[in-house]
């Protein structure tokens, strides 16, 4: 099939697709890629807590470090993406090339520089993170090995939201799996087989991102996909690069806010020990199970609303977003049901000290309430990332974790204390929820009355 047929069959199905069949069939293999992404990191803290209770704390030093590099590529996966989504439904296949091989490039760049910069001051970033003395070695050890892959994480990153946004989830979904079922085999064999600690589970991770890299960027090799990865396209235009950052801010201040606010977190938490460090930082990996099916639902809604709104098919882009949020807010309050009703064993899965299971099972308990509004905040974000209203994402993008969620760890940790920093995060989720609706309601409210274009 030669690229014009190619591409006139994948406008059909983006365009002509009843739009449940195909958010459903897109969400399917990103909700098993996020699944398999959050399993793993979920098995680096459970392999890594086996070793004692610093190690289990050094998890959420570097998950917030991990947060970091993840953030960049998103910034460019989804600036990338949702222009060529965008491009591809108004038919300029040229300018696709461009936005993908330009942002491919730049994430390479970026991921090198942080893993160089992050080397060479490892123990004042460390430190800077959240690390306590205690912790600090095992940190540098795991953390190590995560900054050496860092140009893997990011340029990934790029290529499974250019592979989302152009209607190829399940292509993507092989990269990222292959990478995640890897990682979760080789984490037992050189932390306990190899005795290399929390040094095996970085440089199983490590080995992970490379596989996963050129598994993804062998799809491209094949010509496989409408977009390209070839110096040839790579472009100095400003306006091009400006709007992949613009385009990929929210996504940048998403993540990168998570991670901050993780750090805040660790800070504030310090006074109370290293087990209340590890608690909560394996309240963080199971929460994100739930909110990893939650991302991966909205990522099969990006490309159908973004490649529609680029044909002008706003009643679909209308539909696909209800449909979504009816589809997210089902299926996540399940899982947040599940997890709170087994949220001491959870945790104990971890940890078997009395104290951390205090201090995680409540704690999880109040995030699970707060979870079942987390698709209102998810679809209204993508949605305005998506068309490319770039200011109501970024500003919804900031809301949860910057305007409410460091803030309230600062007040309720001074007014509460530890009970404090365990309803910090649900407490914003809920406030959060409540700003993002009205935007969401008002655009669909535009969407209805504007005509689709044919």
């Amino acid at each position: 099939m030669d690229n014009s047929k190619a591409a006139d069959k994948q406008y059909k199905l983006m365009t002509q697709t009843p739009v449940a069949k195909l958010v459903s069939a897109l969400a399917a293999p990103t909700v098993i890629s996020m699944m398999v992404t959050m399993i793993y990191n979920a098995a680096d803290t459970f392999f890594v807590s086996k070793i004692n209770i610093s190690a289990s704390g050094a998890t959420s030093i570097v998950f917030t470090l991990m947060g970091v590099i993840q953030a960049c590529g998103f910034t460019f996966g989804h600036g990338a993406g949702s222009n060529i989504s965008r491009q591809l439904g108004a038919k300029d296949f040229e300018e696709a090339k461009k936005y993908s091989s330009t942002a491919f490039f730049l994430a390479l760049f970026t991921g090198a520089v942080i893993g160089v910069l992050g080397l060479v001051f490892l123990t004042p970033f460390m430190k800077f993170l959240g690390s306590t003395d205690t912790i600090l070695p095992y940190a540098k050890d795991y953390a190590r090995f995560i900054l050496i892959a860092a140009p893997a994480f990011v340029a990934s990153c790029v290529l499974n939201n250019i592979l989302r946004y152009e209607g190829m989830a399940r292509l993507a979904m092989v990269g990222l799996t292959t990478g995640g079922i890897l990682n979760m085999a080789l984490d037992p064999l050189f932390i306990f087989v190899f005795k290399l600690g929390a040094s095996g589970a970085g440089l199983a991770t490590a080995i992970s991102q490379y596989i996963s890299l050129g598994i993804l960027f062998s799809v491209f090799l094949k010509k496989k996909t409408q977009s390209r990865i070839s110096f040839k396209y790579f472009s100095f235009n400003f306006q091009l690069i400006k709007n992949i950052i613009l385009t990929g801010l929210p996504s940048f201040a998403r993540q990168s806010l998570n991670s901050v606010s993780t750090m805040v977190l660790n800070i504030t938490a310090k006074p109370f020990g290293d087990p209340c460090i590890a608690a909560l930082g394996i309240v963080s990996k199971c929460a994100m199970l739930v909110f990893s099916v939650a991302v991966g639902i909205g990522q099969g809604f990006q490309p159908v609303c973004s490649f529609n709104y680029g044909a002008k098919k706003y009643s679909r882009v209308r539909e696909s977003i209800f449909f979504t949020l009816k589809l997210d807010s089902v299926v996540v309050a399940s899982f947040s049901a599940l997890i709170f009703v087994f949220a001491p064993k959870i945790i104990g899965l971890f940890r078997k000290e009395d104290e951390i299971i205090g201090i995680g099972a409540p704690a999880l308990r109040y995030l699970c309430v707060a979870l079942v509004v987390l698709p209102i905040i998810m679809i209204a974000n993508m949605t305005f990332q998506s068309i490319g209203k770039t200011g109501r994402a970024f500003f919804l993008a900031c809301s949860q974790n910057g305007l409410f969620y460091i803030p309230l760890i600062v007040i309720l940790n001074k007014l509460m204390g530890l009970i404090g920093l365990e309803l910090a995060q649900p407490i914003a989720y809920l406030i959060a929820a409540c700003v993002s609706l009205p935007f969401l309601l008002a655009f669909t409210k535009q969407l209805k009355i504007s005509p689709d274009g044919e």
